[in-house]
């Protein structure tokens, strides 16, 4: 009777175990994780007491900490990269970025990534990296016009606004992107156009692909001409030479002399140059430097037109190169990685076209 009495009493114990189970409900998931990339930029600084002006100040940790929203929706796990003004970003820091953000993005766990970026190359290493990532997930690039000292500073809400892009139904394969003010923009496309005003980031004629509203995120559409090239050792180093009223070439030309082994020339119009920036072109494609062609119009594309000496048409002729709709920063880029991934584009006008033309 005792071991009966003691059976029964462990299977109403159990049953009770289990309604509370039940009333419990299912186990809740573990929050959703995403990667945080610190490298600085304006979103990053603080008033310098003495100066009282912006200075690199706080560090990823610090900025997440700033938006208690973010705890509610994802895991956050931050990556210290840098803390510098975006205008020491370049050459020589994207590949170890792109690296970086693709190690983390290799983890299954990992929805995506938010590389926090200053304003002023923010484009560009969006760029870099869209052409260089190997992973679908979303990384989104945000950076912020006024300091964190500022009342109404807008890092705090672009960084919450991209945790919930990389989150939202769509995100997957959208490539990098630059987000701020609630505008999704293409990093093929994006353009700073502003100097202050946080509506500053823009795509031109393609349009945004989509908005972080507030109840939900919406896509408009997808960057049809993105394109990946692989990550080299090493890095070409290509000039960027602009046309300006009165240029004589010598730019172009001391380029090629001082180890330029490709220049972009920034151009007017559809890809114009006078007669003097024409001959220096002419001639440093034909001592072996390929030449690119990109015009510094917000709009439109640059194209070998007109047949006047300098222009695009005779440019073509001479052996260079048109960037189509990319910013002169941006068809450096391309450049950079080009070169190395293409044997014959830097002896091959017409190869190193076909990837402009992509």
């Amino acid at each position: 009777m005792t071991k009966t009495a003691g059976t029964a009493g462990h299977l109403t114990a159990l049953g009770f175990a289990a309604l509370i189970a039940l009333s419990a409900g299912p186990a809740l998931a573990e929050p959703p994780r995403i990667a945080v990339v610190a490298t600085g930029g304006t979103i990053a600084m603080k008033l310098d007491p003495t100066t009282h002006a912006p200075v690199p100040a706080l560090s990823g940790e610090d900025l997440v900490a700033a938006v208690p929203k973010l705890k509610d929706i994802a895991t956050i796990e931050v990556t210290e990269f840098s803390n510098v003004p975006s205008d020491y970003m370049g050459p020589d820091r994207w590949p170890a970025l792109a690296r970086r953000i693709d190690a983390l993005l290799a983890d299954p766990g990992i929805r995506g990534a938010i590389v926090l970026h200053g304003t002023d190359t923010l484009d560009q290493t969006a760029y870099f990296l869209d052409l260089t990532l190997k992973s679908d997930k979303p990384v989104v690039l945000v950076g912020a016009q006024r300091n964190a000292s500022d009342a109404d500073a807008d890092g705090p809400r672009n960084l919450l606004n991209a945790a919930r892009q990389i989150l939202a139904e769509g995100a997957l394969g959208q490539g990098v992107t630059v987000t701020l003010n609630h505008r999704i923009n293409a990093a093929r496309e994006v353009r700073k156009t502003h100097t202050s005003n946080v509506e500053t980031f823009n795509s031109g004629e393609a349009g945004i692909l989509g908005y972080v509203d507030e109840d939900r995120v919406v896509f408009g559409r997808r960057s049809l001409r993105r394109q990946t090239l692989p990550l080299p050792e090493r890095l070409p180093r290509v000039d960027l030479v602009a046309m300006y009223a009165g240029a004589d070439g010598s730019q172009v030309r001391h380029a090629a002399e001082s180890g330029a082994e490709a220049i972009v020339v920034e151009a007017y119009g559809w890809g114009n140059v006078n007669a003097e920036m024409h001959d220096a072109i002419a001639e440093v494609i034909a001592r072996g430097v390929p030449v690119v062609v990109a015009t510094r119009v917000h709009d439109g594309r640059a194209l070998p037109v007109y047949g006047f000496k300098g222009g695009g048409n005779t440019l073509r002729k001479a052996g260079a190169v048109f960037a189509g709709d990319l910013t002169p920063d941006k068809a450096r880029i391309l450049t950079l990685l080009a070169l190395p991934a293409d044997k014959d584009a830097r002896k091959d006008q017409a190869a190193l076209q076909r990837v402009f033309d992509k």
